[in-house]
């Protein structure tokens, strides 16, 4: 039998080759809801997930053995009845312990990406004690696929096109004039899941965060290629500009939303950059905006999805040594218990839907984290459990190493934080708000600027060295009000802002 986790549901993860199933290899599916109730998820995940798994059971019929278990060792057990089993490399560590602790169960390689762990360890090891810099990666991926290149120089002469997208949103307007992303519509089997998921709640046996419903994100592959499609003929051409910046009533903006379709295998990486390739050579994308694009999809995420390099150990760094715990107004997503603007607005969209894009969660929640000093492992865990596209192998990297520096900058060369100015900036969530984003002390204090300069004033001997940071760290010595704003945020502490 060939067992398909629930984040390895597109065609890809069937095709023979590399260890993979034969063309007629018996297929296991395993439900196993002792994942919900270890940890307290998102109910439009929860939702989202089986949706997927149930979806694709159905499309693959009777060559699939569909097990509904308390644990997944209790359904390979009822299912596999002593075969052997092959399974595609999981996504966690976790879940790699567990198939090379069952008996009878071998491990291919890992799908579903487009750079193979043997060939990054080839390219990290060939760097010897070099800091493994991301750019360098990114081009590296760009020129082994042939992705935006011209013969062997990058499209337009040039590789990063991200000065021409780091543009504030338009100050006229509170939506981008764009077209909508694709929706799909719920069906009999999402009335399924629905239930369940009822009848799990009001028997005590699993508990959830947030809203559900009604569905949002693609549960089968043909509902994440016309996503696909949607994005690169109507989305991709207004994406590049706007790809970091914010607007209170228009959360989706240009952005592709079809990071939940790739991490649950839907969509395969190399389709998703090959169509926006495609749209600029037609002319029907700018290359600022494919290329931003082409960034996230065969930069970013493949890059992150190599933290096994780090090995398993990399899940307790904690350089910063912050170890405060996450209050509950942040655990119940309890946006109507915060006053700031910005973090009211970001926390609501995380609790209506699941999901906000890269820069609400970067520089809104996971900035307001870092400056708190909370426990970047009990943040990494939130980030999994509350997004639609979270899995450990994504958030992992993307928490520890990017948005709360716990790695020490092995990953990045700064801690992404930033004073209120970067958010009114960048988004029109700062006028409405109690709080301005100019005062660091007083009634109308920010606490984004309050908590950003007690965040380098906590840190300094680190950050000091930090060519990348070290001029706001000399800046400290220039604050007349610093030990008020300390005494002011001491006193806050995690009460919400």
């Amino acid at each position: 039998m060939h067992w398909l986790f629930g984040d390895q549901l597109g065609p890809h993860f069937l095709t023979p080759g590399e260890e993979g199933p034969g063309s007629d290899t018996p297929l296991l599916m395993v439900e196993a809801r002792s994942v919900f109730r270890r940890r307290r998820f998102h109910r439009a995940k929860a939702h989202l997930v089986l949706s997927a798994m149930r979806h694709r059971a159905a499309e693959l019929g009777d060559r699939v053995t569909y097990v509904r278990a308390d644990t997944y060792r209790e359904g390979l057990d009822r299912a596999a009845r002593g075969r052997r089993v092959g399974v595609h490399h999981p996504t966690s560590h976790a879940a790699l312990r567990l198939v090379r602790a069952l008996p009878g169960v071998s491990v291919g390689p890992a799908r579903g990406f487009l750079v193979p762990m043997a060939d990054f360890t080839a390219w990290a090891d060939g760097h010897g004690d070099k800091r493994l810099r991301q750019e360098d990666f990114y081009h590296w991926v760009r020129r082994a696929h042939d992705l935006l290149m011209d013969g062997g120089q990058p499209a337009g002469d040039q590789w990063n096109l991200d000065h021409d997208n780091r543009e504030p949103p338009p100050s006229d307007t509170t939506t981008l004039p764009v077209g909508r992303p694709y929706r799909p519509r719920e069906d009999a089997i999402d009335d399924e899941v629905r239930h369940d998921l009822d009848r799990w709640e009001r028997d005590g046996d699993v508990s959830f965060v947030g809203r559900d419903g009604p569905r949002l994100f693609p549960a089968t592959r043909a509902e994440a290629r016309r996503a696909l499609r949607r994005f690169v003929e109507h989305r991709l051409a207004t994406f590049g500009p706007y790809e970091d910046a914010m607007l209170a009533a228009d959360p989706v903006m240009s952005h592709s939303l079809l990071s939940s379709s790739l991490n649950l295998g839907l969509l395969d990486p190399a389709e998703c950059v090959e169509q926006a390739e495609r749209a600029w050579r037609e002319g029907r994308a700018p290359l600022n905006s494919v290329e931003g694009f082409v960034r996230q999809v065969a930069g970013w995420r493949e890059y992150v999805w190599q933290y096994w390099y780090f090995g398993e150990d990399y899940r307790r760094s904690n350089e910063l040594r912050h170890t405060v715990p996450l209050p509950d107004w942040w655990n119940d997503l309890d946006a109507d218990a915060v006053r700031a603007n910005c973090l009211h607005t970001v926390l609501a969209q995380v609790c209506d839907t699941g999901w906000t894009h890269h820069i609400p969660r970067l520089m809104v929640l996971g900035s307001h984290a870092l400056q708190r000093g909370w426990d970047p492992a009990a943040v990494t865990d939130w980030f999994h459990r509350c997004f639609v596209d979270g899995y450990d192998w994504v958030m992992l990297p993307n928490v520890v190493g990017m948005s709360q520096y716990a790695d020490g900058g092995r990953m990045t060369t700064k801690p992404y934080t930033s004073g209120g100015a970067y958010v009114n900036r960048m988004s029109d969530l700062c006028g409405p708000c109690v709080y301005r984003p100019g005062d660091r002390t007083g009634e109308h204090a920010c606490p984004y600027t309050a908590g950003y300069w007690t965040f380098l004033d906590r840190h300094r001997k680190r950050l000091a060295g930090n060519q990348r940071i070290a001029r706001p760290v000399r800046q400290l010595d220039r604050l007349t009000d610093l030990a008020d704003v300390r005494e002011q945020e001491d006193a806050r502490g995690d009460t919400p802002p």
